[in-house]
Order: structure tokens, then C-alpha cells, then sequence
């Protein structure tokens, strides 16, 4: 950090605005392959949480990148900067008293390690969207495992680049046997179990 940096303490803190929502803030970073179902699920439960009284913002990794972040590549490196700004949002949102919704791939371990280490292990909850390669290239919404497919798209999870599963996701949904309404239910009975709402 610059020595001519000096970080203001403003008098409305992130408790303060915590109160006032009546809730905790904190991130739901859903991770898993392209086409698993993160960003319907993520959707889906932030409307929940927002029909509950929740104050929510849904950052996605579409909208993102025709933003903040429409000047990276899909490099290694620029996957990784992408990243690091995306958590570096969601860490000024939590300090808002934001229940932050997260839709990334995400795909490396030390990558969503990063995360944490930015916004706080005890601010993210990690939700895996587990679905095999099969199951998300028969759906291939967007047509991109066709076009990595057919080598138009470099560096592609799970196609030329790998994902590594969560080791240990605080919330873990197989979609290949869960529907999207029981998988929401499932996310909100974690969270009213741990009382983060």
C-alpha cells in the first residue's frame, strides 16, 4: 500500500448498517462449471431472500465482465485479476450490510482461496453447483463447450483447463438430482440454521 494512503474511519460502521438491516452481511459464492446451474440457483435465491426483507446485490460473471472487468481476457492472469476485483466488490458490499450473491466459475482452489483471504473466511459461504461435464455440456446454454469443442475457445474449463471441486463447500448441491426450488430451500434452511438470517 502507498505510504500516502490513509484509510478514513467513517462514524457508520458495517455493524451499524448490519442493525439497521436486521441482518448479518456476508457473500454466497456459488462456484462450479459453466452451464452447472450457479447463476439460476444464485437468482433464485437471492429472490427468496429479498421476498424475506433481505437486502441483497447479485454480482454475475456475464454482467461483470461488460463492466468493471470488460477490459480482461480469459488469460490465467486475467482470470485471477478478475477475480480479485470481483472480490474486492463483494468485500465493499459486505461492509455495506449487503447479502452479496456470487456466480462465478471459479475454478481453481488457490483461486476461491484468494477470495477468502479478501473478503473475509468468516464473510463467504462457499455453495458448489456440482454437475458433471456431460450434464453441462448437454445443456450448453450458451453453445460455448461447442465452440471449445471445436477450438474457438481457448483455456475453457473442462475442456483445456481444469476446475477443482471445493474440497469443503459449506453448502454442496448436486443439480443432477436437485431442483432448483429445493435447492434455494436448502440454502435458506442453512442460513436461518446458522443464523446468518
Amino acid at each position: 500500500m502507498s505510504e500516502n494512503i490513509v484509510i478514513h474511519d467513517y462514524e457508520i460502521s458495517r455493524s451499524k448498517r448490519n442493525k439497521v438491516n436486521g441482518h448479518e452481511s456476508f457473500v454466497l459464492w456459488f462456484t462450479g462449471l459453466s452451464g452447472s446451474g450457479k447463476s439460476t440457483i444464485a437468482n433464485k435465491a437471492e429472490e427468496e431472500l429479498f421476498y424475506k426483507g433481505v437486502s441483497t446485490y447479485a454480482l454475475d460473471g456475464d454482467n461483470i465482465r461488460s463492466g468493471i472487468n470488460k477490459g480482461l481476457g480469459f488469460t490465467k492472469e486475467d482470470r485471477l485479476e478478475n477475480l480479485r476485483r470481483i472480490a474486492e466488490v463483494s468485500k465493499l458490499f459486505v461492509d455495506a450490510g449487503i447479502i452479496t450473491i456470487a456466480a462465478f466459475v471459479s475454478p481453481l482452489i488457490s483461486d476461491r482461496d484468494q477470495v477468502k483471504h479478501i473478503v473475509g473466511e468468516n464473510d463467504l459461504i462457499e455453495i458448489f453447483v456440482d454437475t458433471s461435464l456431460e450434464e453441462c455440456e448437454r445443456r450448453d446454454v450458451k453453445g460455448l463447450y461447442k465452440k471449445a469443442r471445436a477450438g474457438e475457445i481457448k483455456n475453457f474449463t473442462g475442456i483445456d483447463a481444469p476446475y477443482e471441486a471445493p474440497l469443503n463447500p459449506e453448502i454442496h448441491i448436486e443439480t443432477e438430482t436437485t431442483k432448483v426450488d429445493e435447492a434455494v430451500q436448502h440454502i435458506i434452511e442453512y442460513l436461518e440454521k446458522t443464523h446468518r438470517i
